[in-house]
């Protein structure tokens, strides 16, 4: 435990930023399964939504500095090929 007093702030900020940071990889999760799921399903007008949603969420996550922006481009391109695939 640290003794100084900045010391024990960073350490509750940190563990604030490490709590938004899991929430917000947490959504950005469920989103991309999301998109997968209504891939699966084969419901073009679903997977579509899903994949405008998924890329708000991605972009938001670069924004906060939660992912990185070429991992971010990674999940788009995968996701879109997903549903661009689609029959």
């Amino acid at each position: 435990m640290p003794n100084i007093k900045s010391a024990k702030k960073r350490v509750e900020v940190a563990k604030r930023n490490n709590e938004a940071n899991k929430s917000n990889k947490s959504e950005l999760a469920t989103v991309i399964k999301k998109v997968n799921a209504s891939v699966e399903s084969g419901n073009k007008k679903e997977a579509a939504a899903a994949l405008n949603t998924a890329f708000k969420v991605i972009d938001e996550n670069v924004t906060k500095g939660t992912i990185h922006k070429n991992k971010a481009s990674r999940k788009k391109a995968d996701v879109a090929k997903k549903v661009s695939q689609m029959k």
